[in-house]
């Protein structure tokens, strides 16, 4: 976890108790715990609008999207005569 060991984050936990105390560490950690929760539930309502788009009919995306096989397709030919 980021080269930390467990003496390591024992002693960022004892420093963080000493500085916010033992009533406000459980307040700061339910609000990261909801701000993580929040960006994990943006980043996927950006997913599920990425995917409506495929799925809908605008315009050029089709294309784009054959384009992109096709180049894979032929990618994959000229690897398999290498």
């Amino acid at each position: 976890m980021f080269g930390l060991g467990t003496p390591e984050l024992i002693v960022i936990m004892g420093i963080a108790f000493l500085v916010f105390g033992g009533k406000k560490l459980p307040e700061l950690g339910a609000g990261l715990g909801k701000g993580i929760k929040a960006f994990k539930n943006g980043l996927r309502d950006v997913e599920d609008t990425g995917k409506s788009m495929m799925e809908d009919n605008v315009p050029g995306i089709k294309e784009i999207n054959s384009l992109k096989n096709e180049i894979k397709e032929a990618q994959n030919l000229t690897s398999l005569k290498s």
